[in-house]
């Protein structure tokens, strides 16, 4: 039986960075460190894209927690800023995938650096050690997520 007390600080510590790195002032902060003018809504598509590669409108949407609709809609607008292009996937013509352009890898370099920046003064108290164990259990952490949710899913045929 797992202790209750301890799922639910958990849950709760969860919650708190959640919100930490969904708070609309912390984008705007990282956005400022970086240099970079760009709509906040915008920005965690363009890192996606720039760190991850060409990506679906589905995939991206999945991943950014958003809905297809206002991704593609997203997508729109970066492509008129010039930072992403779209093409039609190699593997399936009928999908076309997002990819950041030259300019955007540049945007994404500035907002990665600044991201840095602030993991590092975060992290200055801490030991190697400590940085390390809190990578692997994140990385731990997210892997059983994934396959408990996963096996919880009814078949897709």
């Amino acid at each position: 039986m797992q202790n209750t007390r301890s799922l639910d600080a958990l849950a709760a510590v969860l919650l708190d960075l959640t919100s930490f790195l969904n708070s609309p002032q912390r984008d705007a902060m990282l956005l400022r460190l970086a240099g970079v003018d760009l709509d906040r809504a915008l920005f965690p598509l363009l890192v996606r894209l720039g760190m991850q590669g060409a990506l679906g409108v589905a995939e991206l949407a999945d991943q950014a927690g958003r809905d297809a609709t206002t991704v593609s809609r997203q997508i729109a607008k970066l492509e008129a800023l010039g930072l992403v292009r779209r093409r039609v996937a190699s593997n399936d013509r009928r999908i076309r995938t997002a990819q950041a352009t030259a300019a955007g890898r540049e945007m994404v370099d500035a907002i990665v650096g600044a991201r840095r920046q602030a993991l590092a003064h975060a992290l200055a108290g801490w030991s190697a050690r400590d940085r390390e164990a809190l990578i692997a259990l994140n990385h731990r952490f997210v892997g059983d997520l994934v396959r408990t949710v996963d096996a919880a899913a009814p078949n897709r045929t």
